[in-house]
């Protein structure tokens, strides 16, 4: 299967060339015998994670050697220096990993970064860090339930500070240790939110499973009578904020929600996979018809979410289902541009050849 002979190619200089260029920088990279590579089927290069790629080997045997390969370092003659690159292989549920970037320069006046980057560290051993930057950025890469503690802990950390600030106590003139130390009974990766007035509950979740959940289960986000829940979506993740509608709200309703929204996640989490199709090479016109058989489709496999793009679609479900709906929908493209291929070969005179509907599949 396609999966099978793709990578993962994290690494990827942002923002150095065009991305056109990059592309085919890293197909001569991986077809080179001296990184073990081989002929190339495909490579998806930019995608929604930054700095990452997808390379699609022709050969399942050439996928396996290169990732047994220890050290990939980009190199060519339009690159200022080689740039390191970690190979790894692609899993099917992508929801298995993700990378994030993290601007830990708003902690620059209360804390040594170095010092509490390596509290970071110490909590968060199933993560890989990346070098911290000069202007506080530091990529991080992990499973997706990783990434969410340690968000939920340095938003938590950063509340914090910011009501401190608003009491006016001084931030200044304190110690980084001292900070520290005071912040120690607020380590527990909480995601639990304190207003003056009222209590906000919060919840990060993987974008994609958000989505799923808001098409199939909405009734679990739609809160109650004295609950109001909100949304904010920032990149591959969006953050619920459910609080009480109102002063005499019962507050134990509110964690009752999250709870119920949090647990649904996980096992959705566990459940759905995604699989991608990409429409970069396609005109305008199939991109249309690519949407209008998924359309088709979506009436036989109604657990199926199809979430679709300018570049590319999205389909999110169970395994199983998703499996099922991209193999059928492969054969009616292919039984499509079959019919196709014969109707203006065969059936059409040369100069009503241009008069052919695609969309109607008529004149």
């Amino acid at each position: 299967p396609k999966s099978a002979r793709r990578v993962v190619i994290a690494g990827v200089p942002d923002g150095v060339l065009q991305e056109d260029v990059m592309a085919d920088i890293l197909i001569i990279h991986f077809q080179k015998a001296k990184n073990n590579g081989g002929d190339v089927e495909d490579v998806e290069y930019p995608t929604r994670l930054k700095g990452v790629a997808y390379i699609t080997f022709e050969d399942l045997e050439v996928a396996e050697s290169v990732l047994k390969k220890d050290d990939h370092q980009l190199e060519d003659k339009r690159l200022s220096r080689p740039y390191p690159l970690r190979v790894t292989r692609y899993c099917e549920n992508v929801f298995s990993s993700i990378t994030s970037v993290l601007n830990m320069s708003v902690f620059k006046e209360q804390f040594v970064l170095e010092d509490l980057l390596q509290e970071v560290k110490r909590k968060s051993t199933a993560l890989s860090f990346g070098p911290l930057q000069a202007n506080g950025h530091i990529s991080v890469q992990g499973s997706f339930p990783e990434i969410k503690l340690l968000r939920d802990f340095l938003l938590l950390k950063a509340k914090c500070l910011s009501e401190k600030d608003r009491r006016g106590e001084s931030k200044s003139h304190q110690s980084a240790r001292r900070m520290l130390h005071h912040q120690q009974a607020n380590r527990e990766l909480s995601s639990s939110v304190h207003d003056a007035d009222e209590e906000t509950q919060m919840v990060v979740l993987d974008r994609d499973v958000y989505l799923f959940m808001k098409s199939f289960f909405p009734r679990t986000l739609q809160g109650s009578a004295d609950v109001v829940i909100s949304d904010i979506t920032d990149g591959d993740t969006t953050t619920l904020y459910i609080k009480s509608a109102g002063h005499g709200s019962d507050v134990g309703e509110v964690s009752r929600i999250k709870e119920q929204i949090k647990e649904l996640s996980v096992k959705l989490y566990r459940a759905l996979r995604k699989e991608r199709i990409s429409l970069k090479q396609y005109t305008r016109d199939e991109k249309e018809r690519y949407q209008r058989l998924c359309g088709c489709l979506k009436l036989h496999f109604p657990q199926v979410l199809v979430i679709q793009y300018d570049t590319h679609m999205d389909l999110i479900g169970k395994p199983s289902e998703i499996l099922q709906f991209t193999k059928e929908l492969s054969s009616k493209i292919q039984s499509w541009l079959g019919r196709l291929h014969v109707r203006v070969d065969k059936s059409i005179p040369p100069r009503y050849q241009g008069a052919y509907d695609e969309k109607t599949e008529g004149f």
